[in-house]
């Protein structure tokens, strides 16, 4: 069966045949999932994030022929900038810089003739995206999995639809942060952006690299069951802006570490040693699962081109009134 289509000017600037972006989850999207993405119609990208030069030359072999990008945390690529180039060398399908300042990064993505995605948060965010040059910008609400911050989808996504009709008229939008379904897809439409950026429901496939018992404890999971933390990133040393938290499943380690944050950050190697044996593991309860509100309105664990394909036949549906 051939699957619904929405032209959007995503679509037709970026040559695709849904307006589906894969969110660059660190670890979970890999070459398997971004290339099933691509595959599928969407805009795969391969989750760069804290800058593992050797698991991202693996996971673009993993993607084969298909045509994928690397997203990276901006802040973690300020500390590795060869890295930028290293990855620009693959020609990669688009960048995506979340998480800090593009604009000292900026110059090399265009020179490259690249296409450069930008997550924000905040409205001054979208102000240094757009001085960046960048051609989508991204709009995170809280709602989101991973690190994000306070401001919620529903309403960042049109100031910043709005911000960019007076400011930058050709730059794009994309939505992220509680896009799950078809529903999502047509509200963040008309709310102003030109497609979405889509991570736990991708994060919950067949192709994502996530370990079997962390797929069944989100899917034992609702909305309600997900916290904004520091917890996570104080437990493995990770220096993340104080802005940014992460959304995760409330589990063990949280119940005994949320509001104990300095003390947390005082408690030495066991701790990190105990997060990272978890995680290598697959142990929900021991590490973090990294999934955002949506996770209530996930079920099954599915193909991510059958995800992409169904979201947008229902979104298509929507907006046509049927």
């Amino acid at each position: 069966m051939t699957a619904a289509r929405l032209t959007t000017r995503l679509t037709e600037r970026l040559g695709l045949v849904h307006p589906v972006i894969l969110a660059p989850m660190a670890f979970a999207a890999g070459g398997r999932l971004a290339a099933a993405v691509a595959r599928a119609g969407g805009l795969g990208l391969i989750g760069g994030g804290y800058g593992h030069r050797r698991w991202i030359d693996a996971q673009f072999d993993e993607a084969a022929e298909a045509d994928v990008g690397c997203g990276f945390i901006t802040w973690a690529l300020e500390r590795a900038p060869d890295l930028l180039e290293h990855v620009l060398a693959r020609r990669p399908r688009a960048i995506m810089l979340s998480f800090g300042d593009p604009r000292p990064f900026a110059p090399r993505v265009h020179a490259a003739g690249v296409p450069l995605l930008c997550q924000v948060q905040t409205r001054a965010d979208a102000e240094l995206a757009i001085e960046a040059g960048a051609q989508v910008i991204v709009a995170q609400g809280a709602e989101a999995g991973g690190h994000g911050d306070r401001r919620a989808t529903l309403t960042l996504v049109p100031e910043i639809a709005d911000l960019l009709a007076a400011r930058s008229p050709e730059t794009l939008l994309c939505a992220a942060g509680g896009i799950a379904d078809g529903r999502g897809m047509a509200a963040a439409l008309v709310l102003g952006a030109d497609g979405v950026l889509v991570g736990t429901r991708l994060w919950a496939t067949a192709e994502a690299d996530v370990a079997e018992p962390m797929h069944a404890a989100g899917l034992a999971a609702d909305g309600d069951a997900t916290i904004r933390t520091r917890v996570p990133d104080l437990a493995r040393h990770f220096d993340w802006p104080e802005r940014f938290t992460a959304r995760v499943l409330r589990n063990r380690f949280t119940d005994r570490w949320h509001g104990r944050e300095a003390e947390l950050g005082r408690a030495g190697e066991a701790v990190d040693r105990e997060w990272r044996e978890g995680w290598i593991a697959g142990d929900p309860e021991r590490a973090n699962t990294f999934v955002g509100e949506a996770v209530g309105l996930i079920h099954t664990i599915e193909p991510a081109g059958a995800v992409v394909e169904r979201m947008t036949a229902e979104a298509a549906a929507l907006l046509a009134g049927r």
